[in-house]
């Protein structure tokens, strides 16, 4: 059907056509910005209504349309507002179903609407006037197409007297059908446009000032139309049955006509402002790759711009402190060194992630690190839209945790100083911080190959045999038949009455497996971390104790000896142990003058010469030599004591 557009019709509102004078009273009453609404979030509710009902040609549709509206926008934020976000959508659906629908104020009642949106930005406006009018749109709809199936939608529908038989009515709908998704689409736009970041890349003026206008007269628009929808559904609820038979075919071609009309005119301010919009986003893309790529090749007062330009292009407080639950903006950031925990959004398995928030959160840190740094957790989705299963993860987690995955470090200025210190977080905690890679060196250089590196933090109680100085053993296999002969050998030698002293001194223990989990990510953190550094086993003992262990496929097991913070360790694997333990009665006389694991490695290393060997050997200063004892390498006796001073 042709629709010929009459001089009636558009005569009223002549005088308000004009889009300067528009735009200059929209400008008027109305500043944008102060409020911030989650419009995507709110304009998602309103098209799953929309679109539900917009399914079918057929005025009665199989699949319901979601009414529990109120559920869908609960979780929506409104900030700085003074009301609920509800509150504020039942004034303006108030508004739309209560007030005298006359033509000669349906200018005035849009102004009107304009004051009950406040300061809203204009995306937000129109959003906001759409949820109002889906309040009625989706009951009416709902009602219509679960009428011939439930029972209850008859009551409803007779309680609230709409007439049985709506056939005739098929042309207003499916034009009140067509005009609601225009609007939705309309809407999307203006969001859109106004979610460009704009201010961070300049964009040009003149091209600036002629979008700007259309957006204005565009939110006019689409809330008048919401008002006449609004209208029009109020009437057919509203109808009699008797008024029914008498209806019509020419008002509702009336009415269809004019809500086709109003699709027609946003249709063709839909059709040149996505042009407009697509361009600008395109420009604006272009821009902000060109400034990211110069982002951090600059030096920058602090570390402000750089996380603006991350994550607060389109939300000023982009951050949540998971212990408070309190949004936060990047200033919270300032002069911190900032850990950038880059995942998808399940993030670690579960005992790496509890055992990353043991090393940085759940400990005493030093004076020096004390609120000096910050581990900001960046999910990021495999898909274009995050998918139901990964937006319950993220929720999960960052409700419940202070934070594969890499970890990016950026200096109190900006600048990247380790492009991945998961590694470094996961050997030495809080210890790392700055936790740049000059920072990874320096610790390297002070670390050496022994049991404190290979347990820290692990278990409070390994943690604590380390620092009193006992006699350690770890050990492990895949056979279970082995673990179990080596735990009888362990026994035997602790309950021999020759060896009272290391019954004192070892101890046993079996670790869970979230622990041995966290156990072998060390290991392999260590490696990772020495390889990146440029490090071979050729040259560096520690990576070839590493990687002697990870790479281990001896079924037999393996077994680390060691002592405290001592670094003398001894590393024991396959049949060679049961060997050792088999003549543990030939050298345990041994254990109390040369201790227990210089008596092991008499077993293990055998002496090159016979006898003593006159071998001397000057060792540096170390406090945890000058009380314990020396074997000789060569004769494997042990080695008396003597200062020299330089």
């Amino acid at each position: 059907m042709t629709f010929v557009q009459s001089g009636s019709f558009w005569q009223h509102f002549q005088s308000y056509l004009d889009d300067e004078i528009l735009i200059k009273k929209l400008l008027l009453s109305h500043d944008p910005d102060r409020r911030r609404l989650n419009s995507e979030m709110l304009l998602s509710a309103v098209e799953n209504i929309v679109f539900h009902a917009t399914a079918s040609e057929d005025l009665v549709s199989n699949k319901p349309v979601n009414a529990n509206f109120k559920s869908n926008i609960s979780n929506i934020e409104l900030i700085e507002s003074p009301e609920p976000l509800m509150h504020t959508i039942y004034k303006i659906a108030h508004e739309m179903l209560c007030k005298s629908p006359g033509k000669e104020d349906l200018h005035t009642r849009t102004m009107v609407s304009f004051d009950l949106l406040g300061s809203h930005r204009w995306g937000a406006k129109a959003a906001l006037a759409l949820a109002a009018f889906a309040i009625s749109y989706g009951e009416f709809s709902l009602l219509m197409q679960l009428r011939p199936h439930i029972p209850l939608a008859v009551s409803i529908a007779n309680f609230k007297q709409i007439p049985s038989n709506m056939s005739m009515l098929k042309p207003q709908v499916k034009a009140l059908r067509s005009l609601s998704k225009t609007m939705v689409d309309l809407t999307k736009c203006i969001i859109e446009f106004e979610a460009l970041p704009l201010v961070h890349v300049g964009p040009n003026m003149e091209d600036l000032a002629v979008i700007k206008p259309k957006i204005y007269v565009t939110a006019y628009w689409i809330i008048r139309s919401t008002l006449v929808c609004s209208f029009q559904i109020k009437s057919l609820m509203a109808m009699k049955p008797e008024q029914a038979k008498y209806f019509k075919y020419s008002n509702i071609t009336i009415a269809a006509w004019e809500l086709l009309s109003l699709d027609n005119r946003l249709s063709s301010i839909y059709s040149h402002l996505r042009p407009q919009v697509d361009a600008f986003r395109r420009q604006t893309e272009a821009k902000m790759h060109q400034k990211l790529l110069s982002l951090f090749k600059k030096s920058h007062i602090d570390n402000q711009d750089v996380l603006q330009m991350l994550f607060a292009l389109k939300d000023n407080l982009p951050l949540k402190d998971c212990s408070t639950q309190e949004k936060l903006g990047v200033s919270a950031l300032k002069s911190k060194v900032v850990l950038l925990l880059i995942s998808k959004p399940d993030l670690l398995p579960f005992e790496q992630l509890f055992f990353l928030v043991n090393q940085t959160y759940d400990h005493p840190h030093n004076d020096k690190t004390e609120g000096s740094y910050a581990i900001i957790w960046v999910p990021i989705s495999f898909y274009e839209a995050w998918i139901d299963t990964e937006q319950k993860w993220f929720d999960f987690i960052s409700n419940s945790m202070p934070c594969e995955a890499i970890m990016v470090v950026l200096d109190s200025e900006g600048m990247i100083t380790n492009f991945n210190a998961l590694d470094m977080v996961f050997i030495w905690g809080s210890k790392a911080y700055h936790f740049s890679l000059s920072r990874e060196n320096e610790l390297w250089d002070g670390e050496k190959w022994k049991m404190q590196l290979i347990t820290n933090e692990i278990h409070p109680i390994l943690t604590q045999w380390v620092e009193e100085g006992r006699n350690i053993c770890i050990y492990g296999s895949e056979n279970l038949d082995w673990i179990r002969e080596f735990n009888a050998k362990m026994k035997d030698i602790k309950d021999a009455e020759i060896l009272s002293i290391m019954n004192r001194e070892i101890q046993s223990n079996l670790l869970s497996f979230t622990k041995i989990q966290l156990f072998w990510l060390r290991l392999e953190s260590m490696r990772r971390s020495k390889s990146r550094l440029g490090n071979n086993a050729n040259t560096d003992n520690v990576l070839a104790q590493v990687s002697a262990l990870l790479d281990n496929n001896n079924d037999n097991g393996w077994a680390v000896y060691g002592k405290g913070l001592s670094t003398d360790i001894v590393r024991v694997e396959g049949d060679e142990i049961f060997r050792c333990l088999n003549l543990f009665r030939q050298w345990a006389e041994n254990v109390g003058r040369l201790e227990f694991i210089d008596a092991l490695r008499t077993v293990l290393e055998p002496p090159l010469v016979e006898g003593p060997c006159n071998h001397t050997q000057v060792v540096p200063y170390s406090e945890g030599l000058v009380q314990g004892n020396m074997v000789c390498q060569n004769c494997k006796r042990l080695m008396k004591k003597f200062t020299i001073y330089e």
